[in-house]
């Protein structure tokens, strides 16, 4: 295979015109292929493409099959090929290239951030609090763990108390967190978000108040349901896996149910939807539609999941969790993109990874301009 046949190869399957054959190829082409320097002479690119292109070439042919890249094989390969395309452009020169080419300004990604509002009013900063008790509200003791995890803990022989006592805990831009609430519900906190709860859940309710979006697994209680406040709806459950996407500046309030059953409430109406699907408030409706529930949750997972998302979507979710602001210049790009990517790597290279497919980006202190 040539030089010229590999790169229209690399084209075609990125324009999804390739055959199941030549998409295993592809695929099995980074999957097999690993070097440890990241700055190559293009003779030892040359060498190792040939070899491992050959070998795949005798060991692919006659076995029609598509192999399955596994997560952040995405941005990987894309990388990967823009590493390779690089190559091609260059093939004249003696130059070595580096596999990754770094932007003059970078931005980490985001990580455990968050801020703890106590019922006094006093804050708690728990990305700096130190290991043990942070604080004591009534009888109950809030400890931070040595993962950062945040557990409120009922010392008192009575559950029952005559006043309640609300927490809000906050995310930033770029920042996530997870707390066990008093009951033994897990929460995970995506960036920019907020909840609020009581410190003990009294009554015959256990209800919470959420902005943003969060992932629960809610402790089961038959005799004491679970409620879920957000941006005019209410989700109630007695004990389940679920994910709520209530950002004020999405188009609709998304809840995916993972495991039992959920009722979603809006505008006088409910439903109940059931494992594997998702509930939309949009406009005042809700509409239920089958969805994968992974897709929901991979924020929680560690990666970016887009599923036929326009360039605004995608810089959305990018402005949270690198903490930037977004500014664009021209007519906005009307590409589209599916595809799963590790939050875990720096802004570059989500954006070297975009550049490949046409959307031209800079990184100017704490925003991103998109350039058409």
């Amino acid at each position: 295979m040539q030089p010229q046949d590999i790169k229209d190869l690399i084209e075609r399957y990125n324009n999804g015109t390739t055959t199941p054959d030549e998409n295993a190829l592809v695929e099995s082409w980074y999957l097999k292929y690993k070097h440890d320097d990241p700055y190559l002479s293009h003779l030892q690119l040359e060498e190792d493409q040939k070899e491992s292109l050959d070998k795949l070439l005798n060991t692919i042919q006659g076995r029609p099959r598509k192999m399955q890249l596994p997560r952040l094989a995405i941005a990987a390969s894309i990388l990967f090929f823009l590493a390779v395309g690089g190559y091609f452009i260059n093939s004249n020169s003696r130059q070595q290239i580096a596999i990754t080419r770094p932007h003059k300004q970078d931005i980490a990604p985001g990580g455990n951030k968050a801020i703890l509002t106590l019922g006094d009013g006093s804050t708690i900063l728990l990305n700096s609090a130190k290991i043990g008790k942070l604080a004591r509200q009534g009888n109950v003791i809030i400890k931070k763990a040595a993962n950062g995890q945040i557990s409120y803990n009922d010392v008192s022989s009575s559950h029952n108390s005559k006043s309640t006592v609300y927490n809000t805990a906050a995310t930033p831009q770029g920042g996530q967190y997870q707390f066990i609430l008093a009951d033994g519900t897990k929460v995970w906190l995506n960036a920019s978000s907020s909840i609020k709860y009581p410190v003990v859940f009294n009554g015959n309710e256990r209800r919470v108040e959420l902005t943003g979006e969060a992932y629960f697994e809610v402790a089961h209680n038959a005799k004491k349901p679970f409620k879920v406040i957000s941006n005019g709806q209410t989700v109630e459950v007695l004990g389940t896996h679920f994910n709520i996407n209530a950002y004020n500046d999405e188009q609709a309030v998304k809840t995916t149910l993972l495991e039992g059953s959920v009722k979603v409430s809006a505008g006088g109406g409910s439903n109940i939807i059931k494992p594997g699907e998702q509930a939309r408030l949009e406009h005042g409706f809700i509409n239920v539609m089958k969805v994968d529930p992974d897709e929901a949750v991979a924020w929680k997972n560690g990666f970016f999941f887009f599923e036929d998302n326009d360039i605004k979507e995608v810089m959305l979710q990018l402005s949270r969790w690198y903490g930037v602001e977004i500014k664009y210049e021209g007519q906005l790009p009307s590409r589209r993109f599916s595809g799963e990517i590790s939050r875990n790597v720096n802004l570059s290279q989500i954006l070297e990874i975009l550049s490949f497919k046409q959307i031209h980006c800079k990184i100017d202190g704490k925003t991103i301009i998109v350039m058409n």
